[in-house]
């Protein structure tokens, strides 16, 4: 899996002018699943991300996880993360995951969030969304994970 972590003081998504999630200070998550990807590598990435120290202490160094600040974690799916942009100007996407598996993934991402953190909103998995951030920092972490 694909993740692209942003810290911000808020985000939103919409989708067709309706917020669908919003959280305030936290961690963007976009995500994209790969084919060879499975629930195993869903429940890794959501672990290591709660746990990933990318938040100031009192020191100003880089120490605390989202679940140590109180955090938020607004999760979208982003299918366009896994872009091969090697042969010509026009990105192929067919290192992501096809429709049926990137939203069963997306969805197991979510439910392993949720289930251990508390304060968890989402995009639409499919939807053309408008992402809108204040990146905190700037901090923007890529995580690549495979089983």
């Amino acid at each position: 899996m694909i993740a692209l972590l942003q810290r911000v003081s808020s985000a939103r998504v919409e989708v067709g002018g309706r917020i669908t999630g919003a959280i305030g200070r936290g961690l963007l998550m976009l995500v994209c699943a790969e084919p060879a990807d499975t629930e195993a590598i869903a429940d890794k990435l959501v672990a290591k991300v709660l746990k990933l120290r990318i938040f100031s202490d009192e020191a100003g160094k880089m120490n605390r996880s989202v679940a140590d600040v109180g955090g938020g974690l607004l999760v979208v799916s982003q299918f366009t993360l896994a872009a091969d942009t090697s042969g010509g100007n026009r990105p192929s996407f067919t290192g992501a995951a096809g429709p049926e598996l990137g939203r069963r993934l997306y969805e197991r991402v979510l439910a392993a969030a949720r289930s251990a953190h508390q304060q968890v909103a989402c995009g639409e998995f499919g939807a053309d969304m408008q992402v809108h951030l204040i990146n905190d920092g700037p901090v923007t972490i890529p995580i690549t994970l495979r089983g």
